[in-house]
């Protein structure tokens, strides 16, 4: 008792599913949109100086970051002294500025970022420091 095949009915289904293809694709994506700030910043190195007079700050402030070798960061991204002013002057918009330099940086460059923030009339300035206890 066995019935005959019906091939129209048994058809193989050969199509693809794209579906969980693109939604590991998106998830990846995704992963690598929030870890990359992480990885540019740990990039810049600088060694910051210790102080035992800390203050946590409130705001979220523009960095600007002065490596050893000169090189000054906004951010991440890496500005001319040239362009220094220009491109402050366009980001800073109320926001604090907090000057990250390196131990071995001169201070005629720390003193010239304080300027340009002077003539930007930013309002709040601060130079960041690591509490002396690490």
């Amino acid at each position: 008792m066995t019935r005959p095949l019906d091939l129209k009915k048994r058809r193989v289904f050969a199509d693809i599913n794209l579906i969980p293809l693109i939604d590991v694709a998106l998830v990846l994506v995704i992963i690598m949109m929030v870890i990359t700030p992480f990885l540019l910043r740990s990039q810049i190195e600088v060694n910051i100086p210790k102080s035992s007079s800390t203050v946590p700050g409130q705001d979220q402030p523009l960095e600007l970051t002065i490596t050893r070798s000169g090189h000054i960061f906004m951010g991440t991204r890496q500005v001319s002294w040239d362009n220094l002013e220009r491109e402050l002057g366009f980001k800073i918009k109320g926001k604090p500025l907090l000057i990250q330099a390196d131990k071995a940086v001169e201070l005629d460059k720390i003193v010239r970022v304080m300027d340009i923030a002077k003539r930007l009339k930013v309002g709040k300035l601060g130079i960041a420091a690591i509490p002396s206890g690490t």
